[in-house]
């Protein structure tokens, strides 16, 4: 038997189904492989202590006959946004330090009833609030493809145990990105699924018009069966969509047996692939353009204006709702509470503790959002900031009048060295010009990998844009381009991570 961690998640659901093997011992493969990667990777910021436990109860049911999901027995790390009530919820903060929620977040119960197993969570940005993980107050994650290089972020912790064969899938959190970049920095396959398709009930939110949970997984195929189980209505987020969903993991099959790609309309939007896009990802951009060509899809050059302004938009857009929720982290209520010496007020204590708890991104943000929200500025700053976000969506829908999928690098650069940006705000910022544009439309984007670097040979990701509501169109186009690269390249990137050493 080979390596059970080399394994897709699909692979691990039919050879479960088989009787090749056992939850238990799918899951000790994973826990074993965590125990000797992670002190180099930092992927996780905690353990479940009872996974093997969950495992034999899987196992149990299915010798019984009850198969509750196609990934039952199959294990799955969890961001460390999203509430548990085994593990500490954390949000990278250390705010939160030590905080075990009474409650799960709708995602995780949805993963429990799937008959999925815990490993643990993973590390993240303090608060969502980050394109490289650097920003936690725990830890550093590294890339596995290279550990001197940012696995992205704010979910590289998902991205770094996936792509490390620490978990088959994961979840991850989207607001601006951080789902779709930590997936091309790794040569991995990540989801932003169209806004209120999946429940935030339970996420620690960041900027709550845009923050998604999705999947993380080795392939195409993976993140459709995990977005199956995470997917649907939930009354407890007021947010979320009452409509029903199609299966993505049919979708992604039908894409995989397509011959080609004939039919299909691809929409290339030329602000996404402009001023800021490194050679090396352009090079691999333009051969992914010549592929899809010479497979049958048609290419189309799109006009999306006021993307230009979408960066700007968002850091007004994403600081003014984190400042008014990070507002409940008080010290009085729950989590980390400083009290100063002498007979200091709740003011005093406040403050006192949002300082020694909060790290300087978050910070950086609490201040620039509130300033967004103050009087006399509202309209000026957050108000304009909420316009664009208008333009933006238009600029969508009129694309979708003419292609299909539209398509941009899913990052301007490969990963980028631990370290190289921390004291470049801006330049970090700037990392997200592909990724925002989606999530202030709340349309659904996937990145899939499309090959190495010719300068460095780390991965780069593609990603894929499609309508509100139509996530499975995302899955059939990225099937099919996933095994069309396969085909070209003679492998499948994201099931070949080089060895941590």
């Amino acid at each position: 038997m080979s390596d059970i961690t080399s394994w897709s998640a699909h692979q691990i659901s039919t050879a479960l189904a088989a009787g090749e093997v056992s939850s238990v011992e799918v899951t000790k493969a994973y826990l074993d492989r965590i125990d000797a990667t992670d002190a180099v990777l930092g992927s996780f910021l905690a353990r479940s202590s009872n996974a093997l436990e969950v495992a034999k109860a899987s196992d149990d049911a299915r010798a019984s006959g009850i198969v509750s999901s196609p990934l039952a027995g199959v294990p799955v790390a969890i961001k460390d946004v999203l509430c548990t009530t085994d593990m500490v919820t954390t949000a990278g903060s250390r705010i939160l330090e030590g905080w075990v929620p009474p409650y799960d977040a709708t995602v995780v119960s949805k993963l429990r009833a799937a008959g999925m197993v815990a490993l643990g969570k993973t590390n993240m940005d303090e608060f969502a609030m980050g394109s490289s993980t650097e920003h936690s107050a725990y830890q550093v994650t590294k890339n596995p493809w290279d550990t001197t290089r940012a696995p992205g972020g704010s979910g590289g912790g998902s991205a770094a145990a996936v792509a490390a064969r620490q978990a088959p899938v994961a979840i991850g959190s989207d607001t601006g990105g951080s789902i779709r970049q930590p997936a091309a920095f790794t040569g991995s396959v990540g989801v932003k699924p169209t806004y209120g398709g999946v429940s935030r009930y339970g996420v620690i939110a960041l900027a709550s018009s845009l923050d998604q949970v999705g999947p993380v997984a080795r392939t195409v195929h993976d993140a459709a069966l995990v977005h199956d189980v995470i997917a649907g209505y939930d009354s407890h987020d007021s947010t979320s969509i009452p409509t029903p969903w199609p299966s993505m993991s049919d979708a992604a099959e039908t894409g995989a047996r397509a011959d080609d790609l004939s039919g299909v309309r691809f929409g290339v939007v030329k602000q996404l692939i402009g001023e800021g896009i490194s050679a090396s990802v352009r090079q691999r951009f333009d051969e992914a353009i010549e592929l899809i060509t010479s497979n049958g899809g048609e290419v189309v050059e799109i006009d999306a204006p006021h993307c230009e302004y979408a960066v700007a938009a968002y850091y007004l857009i994403l600081p003014a709702e984190a400042s008014s929720n990070l507002a409940k982290f008080d010290s009085v209520r729950f989590g980390l509470r400083v009290t100063p010496e002498g007979n200091p007020t709740v003011e005093d204590v406040m403050a006192a503790t949002r300082d020694q708890g909060f790290g300087d991104e978050v910070k950086r943000r609490i201040i620039l959002g509130t300033y967004a929200l103050s009087a006399g500025y509202y309209d000026a700053y957050y108000g304009s900031a909420q316009k664009v976000r208008t333009l933006i969506q238009r600029d969508f829908a009129q694309a979708f009048e003419k292609v299909d999928v539209l398509i941009s690098p899913c990052a301007p650069t490969t990963a980028f060295p631990l370290g190289s940006k921390l004291e470049d705000p801006l330049a970090m910022w700037a990392g997200d010009l592909t990724t925002i544009p989606v999530n202030l439309a709340g349309i659904p984007g996937m990145s899939i990998p499309m090959g190495l670097a010719p300068d460095d040979g780390l991965p780069v990701g593609l990603q894929l844009m499609a309508p509100a509501y139509q996530d499975a169109r995302l899955y059939e186009a990225g099937a099919t381009l996933e095994r069309l690269f396969t085909q070209r390249d003679g492998t499948m990137l994201s099931m070949n991570t080089p060895e941590v050493n």
